[in-house]
């Protein structure tokens, strides 16, 4: 079974907000090795949207003008993933991507069924329905040295509990660190 993997960048106070964060070089370089060890990545409407409108290559196979050249390893391994889209607002998607609809628990249990590495999962509101589900293999969070005072929260809305047991942890250089977690056994 593959292993569904979440990771998002977090604020100490628990922010979700991906712009109070510094994107830098190494934590590109984090989260591109976390997507080579994913051969799918799950998204929600809104981060599927919002992937697309940064990392896509323009129809004639270049990338953004403002892409440094150490962001084009992680760019590539979004552009080439095979994406899957919940959305029940959407009516299409491409960029190597399926639509998912109907019901979410059978499609993400049969996504894990297949062959492969690993299932890549961001966004914010879809990671808290599958958390509710039970579907979360392992959780990272790359909690970060910023105090913003706002939200969106990380879990907000968490139907129970979810009992952690730290696997892992890696240090980032920039006072960022990287804290992976797997459920605890009952």
């Amino acid at each position: 079974m593959r292993p569904l993997r979440y990771s998002i960048n977090v604020t100490l106070d628990g922010c979700v907000d991906h712009t109070t964060v510094q994107a830098g070089e190494e934590l590109h370089r984090h989260h591109a090795a976390n997507l080579e060890r994913a051969d799918a990545l799950l998204f929600g409407r809104v981060t599927y949207q919002m992937m697309e409108e940064a990392w896509r290559r323009s129809p004639d196979g270049r990338w953004p003008e403002w892409m440094d050249d150490w962001m084009i390893p992680f760019a590539e391994a979004i552009d080439q993933a095979s994406k899957y889209v919940v959305s029940s607002t959407l009516e299409t998607v491409d960029w190597n991507a399926q639509l998912v609809t109907g019901d979410l628990e059978a499609f993400v249990r049969e996504l894990k069924e297949q062959p492969g590495e690993g299932i890549a999962l961001g966004g914010v509101t879809l990671p808290l329905a599958l958390a509710d589900l039970g579907l979360i293999d392992e959780y990272e969070l790359v909690v970060h040295p910023v105090v913003t005072g706002h939200g969106p929260t990380l879990f907000a809305g968490l139907a129970e509990q979810l009992e952690l047991e730290l696997v892992g942890q890696h240090d980032l250089g920039t006072g960022a660190i990287a804290l992976r977690y797997v459920p605890r056994s009952a």
